[in-house]
C-alpha cells in the first residue's frame, strides 16, 4: 500500500478501536479515540521509514520489528497502541499489495496474498477500506469474546494537560 492507504487505515482503525473499547459515545469515548488514534497512525506510518535508509519492505517490515513494538509498552509502559499501527501496516502490505513483505528478514522471501493490488491501482483505497473493516470486526470480536486478551492493552494512558 501507499502512504495514503496507511494513513486512511490508521485513522479509521484508531477511531473504530476507540469506539470498540469505549462504546458509550461520551467524553470517555472521545478521549479513548484520541489516545488510540494518534499512536496507531504513527505506527502505521513507521515501517516505511526504511525507504530512507534500508531496503523497503524488508528492513522495518518484519516480525522482529513488530515484536519490539509489542514489547515496548510492556517493558517501558509507554508507546501504547503503536504496535497496532505497525501490525496493520504489515497486514495491508501482505493482504492489499501485490508485492508483499519480507516477514523473516534478512531471509529475502516476500510474503503476500493473491488479494493484493498494485499500490497505484484505482482499487487500492477500496482494498484498504475492506481490510480496515475486517480488522475492526476482528478487534470487536476479541473485545467481546476474549476480553482477557485485551485487558492490559485497553488501558489508555492518561493524556496530560487535556481536559474535556
Amino acid at each position: 500500500m501507499n502512504k495514503e492507504g496507511h494513513v486512511i487505515n490508521g485513522l479509521l482503525l484508531g477511531v473504530g478501536l476507540g469506539f470498540v473499547l469505549e462504546p458509550a459515545g461520551d467524553v470517555t469515548t472521545l478521549r479513548t479515540v484520541v489516545a488510540v488514534t494518534v499512536p496507531v497512525v504513527l505506527g502505521a506510518l513507521f515501517p516505511d521509514v526504511d525507504t530512507a535508509f534500508g531496503r523497503h519492505r524488508k528492513t522495518l517490515h518484519n516480525l522482529l520489528v513488530l515484536g519490539l513494538f509489542v514489547a515496548f509498552p510492556v517493558v517501558f509502559d509507554n508507546l501504547h497502541w503503536v504496535w497496532v499501527g505497525v501490525l496493520t501496516h504489515y497486514v495491508l502490505d501482505v493482504v492489499g499489495s501485490k508485492r508483499g513483505i519480507a516477514l523473516f528478514y534478512p531471509y529475502p522471501k516476500e510474503y503476500d496474498l493473491p488479494t493484493g493490488v498494485a499500490t497505484s491501482s484505482k482499487y487500492a483505497n477500496l482494498v484498504t477500506l475492506v481490510v480496515t473493516g475486517v480488522e475492526l470486526l476482528v478487534a470487536a470480536a476479541v473485545v467481546r469474546y476474549a476480553p482477557g486478551l485485551v485487558a492490559d492493552l485497553s488501558r489508555v494512558p492518561p493524556l496530560s494537560g487535556l481536559s474535556f
